[in-house]
């Protein structure tokens, strides 16, 4: 399966710089967990979709649309919202930019992946997954060291439930489930996780939500959505922009 890599070095490199994003991206997305809500954090988070848009049209050289500009003023309007009517003050300010910086990370995944050509997704999420293991083992123990030792059974379980069936197979399934899905259905399936996410958010957390912060929400979403319905119609997917 990894044989035929080898005369491909700079999809390797690609791959490894891909893996390392993945690495910083969950760096960032927890620590906006860990100063404001999940529903903001998601949120925000969701602003991936926009980046990767402008990123293509810089990298890629494809020719932005009188849509796909709306789509990202729309975007960037529902952003400002978001961040403009935070109610919890300075630590809500900080998690939304964490959020916004896991973006541009997951961005990243997404444009490096668009340029390593046709691999199968359990190749890729070998390869993306050893890179993150090898950025993300030194930077925990120079930050903040390993506590594994400290953590009671419960958390034992339920950290390997979160690594293994969370990550390990969801990257699994999500690789390979991309190359056999029509752009439309990507595109809509892709909004499960953030209306899950603010949901659950607010029913279990007893998180908050302003009436402007989730209009900001549906803003990014709804654009982003129109974008990927208009711009996947005709498309066979391969390797597509969702989150």
């Amino acid at each position: 399966r990894f044989s035929g890599l080898s005369k491909h070095r700079s999809t390797l490199g690609k791959l490894f710089f891909s893996g390392a994003a993945i690495g910083f991206n969950w760096i960032f997305l927890f620590e906006a967990y860990r100063f404001t809500s999940v529903a903001l954090s998601t949120l925000s988070y969701y602003f991936a979709p926009t980046i990767v848009i402008i990123g293509s049209s810089i990298l890629f050289k494809e020719r932005l649309t009188a849509r796909q500009m709306v789509c990202f003023f729309v975007s960037t309007a529902g952003l400002v919202l978001i961040i403009g009517v935070s109610g919890g003050g300075s630590n809500d300010f900080i998690g939304i930019l964490y959020g916004l910086g896991a973006a541009v990370l997951y961005g990243l995944v997404v444009l490096t992946n668009k340029a390593t050509g046709v691999i199968d997704g359990l190749t890729r999420t070998w390869l993306q997954f050893a890179a993150a293991i090898i950025v993300l083992l030194p930077y925990t123990f120079l930050v903040d060291g390993f506590h594994i030792l400290e953590l009671r059974q419960t958390g034992i379980v339920n950290l390997l439930v979160l690594g293994v069936v969370h990550t390990g197979i969801m990257y699994y399934f999500y690789f390979s489930a991309l190359a056999h899905l029509k752009g439309q259905q990507a595109a809509i399936l892709s909004y499960i996780d953030p209306i899950v996410a603010v949901l659950l958010s607010v029913l279990l957390l007893h998180e908050t939500i302003t009436a402007w912060q989730l209009g900001g929400g549906l803003l990014i979403l709804g654009a982003t959505l129109v974008n990927e319905l208009k711009r996947n119609r005709a498309n066979t997917p391969g390797y597509k922009v969702v989150v």
